[in-house]
């Protein structure tokens, strides 16, 4: 990718920002996180929003994997998914992107489970009902979701950081 130059941090710094301002605007985390970087890839903001929409709550409300670690899987595949389906490698790599991003989400949150990210703040996980949660300044308080929001931006911003910087010191080699 070339899209990182010279102002590479405060570009990434201003797409982790606006996860966190779309995802207190209403938007899913999964949502916030894929649309903040979306434009990258050469996906339309509607198209990213729609692609990303089920995938909050942990998987349509299930609290299963969290929304923003739903998200960086969304954004290693656009960044390294294969398009052939014999193409081994690209998937090996895919997969191999995803538990790198995955995994430094993990460490840094103690779990990718929405419903142990939940508990972790002393809240209940409820997965009776597919009605999202009221967004009010409660919500926003006791919610961990958007500094889970900032913290898988953060993430993937720095996944593009440490590229970038490999793939220019590679060229320098050359």
């Amino acid at each position: 990718m070339t899209f990182i130059n010279i102002p590479m941090k405060k570009n990434l710094d201003d797409r982790i920002q606006r996860a966190v301002e779309l995802f207190m605007q209403g938007y899913g985390c999964c949502q916030s996180v894929v649309c903040a970087f979306a434009d990258l890839y050469g996906l339309d903001e509607e198209m990213a929003l729609k692609v990303s929409a089920g995938f909050g709550g942990g998987v349509g409300r299930m609290r299963m994997m969290c929304g923003t670690c739903s998200a960086l899987v969304i954004l290693a595949g656009l960044e390294r998914g294969q398009t052939r389906g014999e193409d081994r490698e690209g998937k090996a790599a895919c997969y191999q992107l995803v538990r790198q991003l995955l995994e430094t989400f993990r460490q840094r949150n103690g779990s990718i489970i929405c419903a142990e990210l939940l508990q972790m703040s002393g809240l209940k996980a409820e997965t009776n009902t597919s009605q999202p949660d009221e967004r009010n300044a409660e919500y926003y308080r006791v919610r961990p979701c958007a500094r889970k929001v900032e913290s898988a931006a953060r993430v993937f911003a720095e996944y593009l950081a440490s590229s970038e910087a490999s793939r220019k010191e590679r060229k320098s080699q050359a």
